[in-house]
């Protein structure tokens, strides 16, 4: 059962506690500024039945390179969990952290479960271990704590971590031409499916490959890398920070492999979560396998054409090439003015012979009239049946130019299903690495 060993310190019930808190959070600042601790002033630090008092004796001595063994049993007998948490977490942030002794990482750290959330005091732990505080042990011991509480199992919640932008719609090279074929799910699933595979494995390949923490405190000592640990050792030394909502182990670790995350909390949180993501991948990879549809249905120039292996459809071919002829035959003029005017003309051109000269002029011009409608409508005529063969030998070409691709698709999908099994098993051996000592 674990206790939040960061909750508000207790009353001591004596006055000079107001001066034991003083001087530990001086001496906070001087861990993190130069790992040393000041000289406390005579007598300021000792308040009886208060853990704090000689644990605060027990680290300058340890600091010192002295035997503290009275005071850390004082300390230990008030209360053993805080006095450990503090020292661990002290010794931690002035990059002493290889002092500390097995014991008082387990009694801070306690015991993790899926049913409560993650205290403050074992995130700081987690937290330190993770950038090599307390050597290659620590970080062991602090991997087999979260190990023992089982992750969640949802490939979705642990992908969209891992890599939570989705890729655009993904075009294999066998359908450049047809993009609108890989929006068929059947067709873009297995594409997708893969795609994020290998961004899976390029993202445990990059968390994996980070060199280990070498547990050392970065050029300006006066900053912690992260700001869990000082706000626990603040609010065990009296001076409480205000806390924000704790999270569970599965919320951690997801918040840890998020891009851009720490390196080495992603590493731990990777190696933790190794069982999920492993599953994850497989189904992954089980999605690139998936059947192609023996006929499918794709819009060429407006028109549903099914097609197939041996082609596209013959029936659903000759409706499209009867709606194409369709679309054009409303629009030709029709040839009687034509044929009126030519009539016409050689009517009034018959009658001028017999009546006047002037009504055959007259005839000649109705006449050529009439054959400049009939031609213009004869070219009109043939530009549109031009028009409708070369849509329709479009309409052809197209067509099995897209059963070509599918075949193209097939080849592909199985060098695609090979690359989704060499993933998987590269997935697999990362993680099987587990995060580098240190």
């Amino acid at each position: 059962m674990s206790m939040d060993v960061t909750a508000l310190p207790e009353s001591s019930g004596s006055a000079d506690a107001t001066e034991l808190h003083r001087y530990a959070e001086a001496l906070l600042v001087h861990l993190t500024a130069d790992g040393g601790a000041p000289p406390p002033p005579p007598g300021a630090i000792d308040v009886p039945g208060y853990w704090l008092s000689p644990a605060v004796r027990a680290l300058a001595l340890i600091l010192s390179g002295d035997d503290a063994m009275e005071p850390l049993s004082e300390a230990a007998q008030l209360d053993g969990a805080k006095t450990a948490l503090f020292l661990c977490l002290a010794l931690a942030v002035c990059g002493h952290g290889d002092r500390i002794h097995a014991s008082w990482l387990g009694t801070a750290f306690g015991d993790l479960s899926s049913e409560r959330p993650v205290t403050a005091g074992q995130r700081a732990l987690w937290l330190a271990a993770a950038r090599g505080a307390y050597g290659p042990a620590g970080k062991i011991f602090v991997l087999r704590k979260l190990d023992a509480v089982e992750v969640l199992h949802d490939d979705d919640v642990w992908l969209k971590a891992l890599v939570p932008a989705e890729p655009g719609l993904v075009v294999p090279p066998s359908l450049a031409d047809f993009p609108e074929l890989a929006q068929i799910p059947a067709l873009g699933g297995p594409v997708q499916a893969a795609a994020r595979l290998a961004r899976l494995r390029h993202r445990c390949e990059e968390i994996t490959s980070v060199p280990p923490p070498t547990g050392a405190l970065p050029q300006s000592r006066a900053v912690w890398p992260d700001t869990e640990p000082m706000a626990v050792l603040s609010a065990l030394v009296g001076s409480p920070e205000a806390d924000g909502p704790l999270s569970s182990l599965n919320g951690h670790l997801l918040d840890d492999l998020k891009p851009g995350a720490d390196p080495y909390l992603a590493a731990l949180a990777l190696h933790v979560a190794a069982p999920a993501i492993s599953t994850a991948a497989a189904h992954l990879a089980d999605r690139t396998d998936a059947e192609q549809p023996e006929a499918l249905v794709l819009p060429i120039l407006g028109h549903s054409i099914t097609l197939r292996p041996d082609g596209p459809d013959g029936e659903a071919m000759a409706d499209a090439e009867r709606r194409i002829m369709a679309g054009y035959i409303p629009r030709r003029p029709s040839p009687t003015p034509g044929y009126l005017a030519a009539l016409g003309g050689l009517v009034v051109f018959t009658l001028g012979f017999v009546f006047s000269m002037i009504l055959a002029v007259v005839g000649v011009g109705m006449g050529a009239l009439g054959a400049w409608l009939l031609w213009r409508f004869r070219g009109r005529e043939k530009a549109d049946l031009a028009l409708v063969n070369a849509q329709v030998a479009e309409l052809h070409e197209l067509a099995t130019s897209a059963v070509w691709a599918l075949h193209e698709y097939a080849r592909e999908a199985r060098t695609r299903r090979d690359q989704a099994i060499s993933d998987v098993a590269e997935v697999g051996r990362l993680l099987k690495r587990g995060p580098r000592a240190g």
